[in-house]
């Protein structure tokens, strides 16, 4: 209903072409959507093969974006190493994750070093843009602290940010947020994207019963401007390579990195978050 309303909302004030890319994030937030969301439910086995697979199609898109779309050894050690990391999360917890991830860094480096790769620590960086994030998802999803609620409030808050900033930016207009990175953003996105994540927050309040609301609120807020600032990084790796999409395997919305980059700065902070409370952030006071 949210998405429904949100395309109703800024149809009218886009050109065809946009309205065909709008139907066409539409259509693919309703497949991607309830696969995300079965699996956050239903937890292992579903979860951590979901994650590994995702991670793959992030790795395969992070070594093209870095060689001119081309895989070669260093991209193909990535893959292997991110789904390896993701593997080992879901076996064996997050510090043994954690350290497959840095030597698989490491080791891609060091191929892409050999291979006289044109930026070989671009592709090693993608082993912890990719994989540091897929870990710890696994890890607050799998764990007793977080779990199925946790990973369900974090879906909430970047894709109502995603909507809110779309819709709103292209509404209002304005001044823009960072027109060098990212030309079509705005300011007026930032906030309207951040008051809809206040809104998810309180929505997840209010079913969960959580009370006091006002901090998941603004936790929620919060997250929602680590959100934008993530899909901007993503955006200033693009434009360092010249591309304009991580790939095409999403309708609409161009690749996995294009689709979860935001995910992928949100996640980190909320394990963060997790581990400096030592609780579930949704039992925050």
């Amino acid at each position: 209903m949210i998405i429904a309303a949100a395309s109703a909302a800024t149809v009218p004030l886009l050109a065809p072409a946009d309205r065909h890319v709008l139907h066409l994030r539409v259509l693919s937030a309703l497949v991607l959507a309830p696969l995300a969301i079965a699996a956050a439910w239903f937890g292992s086995p579903w979860l951590p093969i979901l994650t590994a697979a995702a991670a793959a199609g992030m790795a395969w898109e992070w070594a093209r974006l870095c060689r001119a779309g081309q895989i070669g050894a260093s991209g193909a050690a990535l893959v292997i190493a991110v789904v390896v990391a993701v593997a080992t999360t879901a076996f064996g917890g997050l510090a043994a994750g954690l350290i497959v991830t840095l030597a698989g860094a490491a080791m891609v480096f060091w191929i892409a070093s050999r291979r006289q790769d044109r930026e070989p620590h671009w592709v090693a960086l993608g082993a912890f843009w990719v994989a540091l994030p897929c870990i710890l998802f696994l890890w607050l999803g799998l764990s007793e602290t977080a779990g199925r609620p946790i990973l369900l409030w974090i879906f909430a808050i970047v894709w109502a940010t995603d909507i809110g900033a779309y819709a709103i930016g292209r509404r209002l207009g304005g001044p823009r947020l960072a027109p060098r990175w990212s030309p079509r953003k705005t300011w007026a996105g930032l906030l309207g994207g951040a008051a809809c994540a206040a809104m998810a927050g309180w929505g997840t309040a209010r079913v969960l019963g959580i009370s006091p609301v006002l901090p998941l609120v603004l936790i929620s807020a919060g997250l929602a401007i680590v959100e934008q600032f993530g899909d901007l990084a993503e955006s200033v790796a693009k434009r360092r390579f010249g591309v304009k999409d991580s790939s095409g395997l999403i309708p609409g919305h161009g690749g996995l990195l294009d689709r979860l980059d935001g995910l992928l700065a949100v996640v980190p902070v909320v394990a963060l978050l997790t581990l400096i409370g030592g609780d579930s952030v949704l039992t925050w006071r």
